[in-house]
C-alpha cells in the first residue's frame, strides 16, 4: 500500500504549520534523508527530510497552505510496483458504500446517509501513546472512526504490518463505560472567553479600518501569555541599580578587546549577572513542571529578542560558565538567526530564568510577563542620570536602571526572590566580581 508522509511536529509545541515550499514534485523518486519541503512553525522556517524511500506518488497540500494540521497527510509515497491507481484504490471514498452494496441490502432511504458517510475524509493517521507511527489504510481509518475503534489496540495483517480494512470490521470496540455524576455535584466551571470576532466587528460598524490575520507566531504568543497570567500567580519584586561602575568597567574592557572586534553591552553583564545570581541562589534556579519543581544544576538564561511580528527568547546554556566576551558573540549570532527565524527550537526551549530589555527604547520600567515553565523574569529599564544620596550623605548624580524582577510565587518565594534579586544587584553594581 502507498504510504502517507504527515505533517510533522517540528518542536514540541507545534499543532500545525504552513507547507511554505516542496523542494520535490510527483513522480522524483526519493531516499530517506532527502529534503522534501519546507515547513513554517510558529517560530521558524524549517526543512522536513524524508524517512522512507520511493516516488513520490501525489502531493496532497499545496504550497503556501497555511494551518495545516500535525499529522495531516501532504503527499504519497509509492513503493516499489506501486502506480497512481494503487492511491485511488487505498483512499476511494466510495468504498464503504461499495463494499456495504456488496455485504447486505441497503434499503432506499438509508442509502443517502450511507454516501454522505463514505464521502467523508479519512481522519488523520493516529499515533500510538508513545509518539510512533500507526500505518492504517485511509478506509481502514474512517471506519475505526464510525466503529470508535482505537487503532492501537489492532494488529495490521496487511503490508508490514499496514492495518487494513478486514482488521477493523472483524474487531470489537471496547464497552464504553457509563459516566455518573451525582445529582449534588455542581456544575463544572467553565473559563471566560473573550468577545467572538463578530462581536467585536459589529462594535465597530461604520468606522474604517483594517483586519489583520494572526499569523502562527502571533497565534502562540497570544495563547502562552494567556495561560501564564491565567495560571502563573506573579508578584513583583523592584530594585534601582547604579551603573557607574560598570559603565567605567565597560569602558575600559572594550578598549582592551577592540583588537579582537569584540564590543561588550549592558545587556552582556546583565546576562552573566542574572547567571551568576542563579548559582548562588540555588532553590531560584527552577522551573515549575505542574506537580513538581525541576531544580536546575547549570544558568541557562533566556534574553527576549524582538522580530517584526513578535519575538523570541533564544536560551544562552551554561551562561554562568562563559566569559563575557564569549556570551556577547553568542549573543548577537542568536538574536540575528532569531530576526532571519533561523533558529532550531532547541536553541529557544529551555532555560529557568529570562530577561527582557526595553532600555534601549527609552522605557524607564515595566512589568514582564513570566513564561512558562520560568519562574521568573527580569525587566529591564533604561540607565538614566538621577540624583542620589552616597554612602556618606552627600548628595551626588548616578546613572541608575531600574529592573523589576517578576515571579512565580509557586517556585520562588518572597524572600527567596529578594535574595535572587540583591545578588544580581550585587553583580551589576561590582562588575569586577563576576570576572573572578
Amino acid at each position: 500500500m502507498p504510504t502517507e508522509i504527515l505533517m510533522p511536529a517540528l518542536s514540541p509545541t507545534m499543532e500545525e504549520g504552513t507547507l511554505a515550499k516542496w523542494l520535490v514534485k510527483e513522480g522524483d523518486t526519493v531516499s530517506s534523508g532527502d529534503l522534501l519541503a519546507e515547513i513554517e512553525t510558529d517560530k521558524a522556517t524549517m526543512e522536513f527530510e524524508a524517512v522512507d524511500e520511493g516516488v513520490v506518488g501525489k502531493i496532497l497540500i499545496a504550497e503556501g497552505s497555511e494551518g495545516v494540521k500535525v499529522n495531516t497527510p501532504i503527499a504519497v509515497l509509492l513503493d516499489d510496483g506501486e502506480t497512481a491507481e494503487d492511491i485511488a484504490a487505498g483512499a476511494a471514498p466510495a468504498a464503504p458504500a461499495a463494499a456495504a452494496a456488496e455485504e447486505a441490502p441497503v434499503a432506499a432511504e438509508k442509502a443517502a446517509p450511507a454516501a454522505a458517510a463514505a464521502a467523508t475524509p479519512a481522519p488523520a493517521a493516529p499515533a500510538a501513546a508513545d509518539g510512533s507511527r500507526i500505518f492504517a489504510s485511509p478506509l481502514a481509518r474512517r471506519i475505526a472512526a464510525d466503529k470508535g475503534l482505537d487503532l492501537a489496540s489492532l494488529t495490521g495483517s496487511g503490508p508490514r504490518g499496514r492495518i487494513i480494512k478486514a482488521d477493523v470490521e472483524s474487531a470489537t470496540p471496547a464497552p464504553k463505560a457509563e459516566a455518573t455524576t451525582p445529582a449534588s455535584a455542581p456544575p463544572a466551571a467553565t473559563a471566560p472567553t473573550g468577545a467572538t470576532a463578530d462581536a467585536v466587528a459589529k462594535m465597530y460598524q461604520g468606522r474604517d479600518f483594517e483586519e489583520v490575520k494572526l499569523d502562527g507566531m502571533r497565534k502562540t504568543i497570544a495563547a502562552r501569555l494567556t495561560e501564564a497570567k491565567q495560571t502563573i500567580p506573579h508578584f513583583y519584586l523592584r530594585r534601582d541599580i547604579q551603573l557607574d561602575a560598570l559603565l567605567k568597567f565597560r569602558g575600559e574592557l572594550n578598549k582592551q578587546l577592540e583588537a579582537r572586534g569584540v564590543k561588550l553591552s549592558v545587556n552582556d553583564f546583565i546576562i552573566k549577572a542574572v547567571a551568576l545570581a542563579l548559582q548562588s541562589v540555588p532553590d531560584a534556579n527552577a522551573v515549575w513542571a505542574g506537580d513538581r519543581v525541576l531544580k536546575m544544576k547549570a544558568s541557562d538564561v533566556a534574553v527576549a529578542v524582538a522580530i517584526e511580528g513578535g519575538l523570541f527568547t533564544p536560551v544562552l546554556q551554561d551562561a554562568d560558565m562563559k566569559s563575557l566576551s564569549a556570551l556577547s558573540a553568542e549573543m548577537k549570532d542568536l538574536a540575528k538567526r532569531a530576526r532571519d527565524r533561523k533558529l532550531a527550537p532547541h536553541e529557544y526551549q529551555g532555560g529557568a530564568f529570562a530577561i527582557s530589555n526595553l532600555g534601549m527604547f527609552g522605557i524607564d520600567n515595566f512589568d514582564a510577563i513570566v513564561n512558562p515553565p520560568h519562574a521568573g523574569i527580569l525587566a529591564v529599564g533604561s540607565g538614566v542620570k538621577k540624583p542620589v544620596v552616597g554612602a556618606d550623605g552627600e548628595l551626588k548624580v548616578a546613572t541608575v536602571m531600574s529592573v523589576t524582577m517578576s515571579v512565580d510565587h509557586r517556585v520562588i518565594d518572597g524572600a527567596m526572590g529578594a535574595d535572587l534579586l540583591k545578588a544580581i544587584v550585587d553583580n551589576l553594581e561590582n562588575p569586577m566580581m563576576m570576572l573572578a
